[in-house]
C-alpha cells in the first residue's frame, strides 16, 4: 500500500501552512509534521475513519485533524489524499 498526494490537497495545504506560518513558523512547520505522521497511519488501516460525508462511497473517508477534514480515497493498494479543509468552509 502507498500514498498518494493530490494537488487537490497539496494546494489547500500550503495556504493553510503560510496563514499559520504567519503568526508562528514553528507552529506550521509542527502542524505539517503532526498531519504527515496521521496521514501516515492510515498504511496501517487505511479504513480506521468515518466514511465520507461528501462522497456516496466507502472508499472515499474523512480524517479529522485539529479542526480540518482531509478527504482521501482508499483504492486497491494506494490511499489518494485528495483534499483538506476546515468545516467551516464546505
Amino acid at each position: 500500500m502507498k500514498i498518494i498526494i493530490e494537488i487537490g490537497f497539496s494546494e489547500p495545504l500550503l495556504k493553510i501552512l503560510t496563514t499559520i506560518s504567519k503568526d508562528k513558523k514553528s507552529a506550521a512547520v509542527q502542524f505539517n509534521k503532526d498531519l504527515k505522521g496521521k496521514i501516515n497511519l492510515l498504511l496501517e488501516s487505511p479504513f480506521m475513519c468515518r466514511a465520507s460525508l461528501y462522497f456516496d462511497d466507502t472508499k472515499y473517508r474523512d480524517l479529522t485533524f485539529k479542526g480540518y477534514t482531509i478527504i482521501y480515497k482508499v483504492e486497491n493498494d494506494e490511499i489518494k489524499i485528495l483534499d483538506i479543509f476546515k468545516w467551516q468552509d464546505r
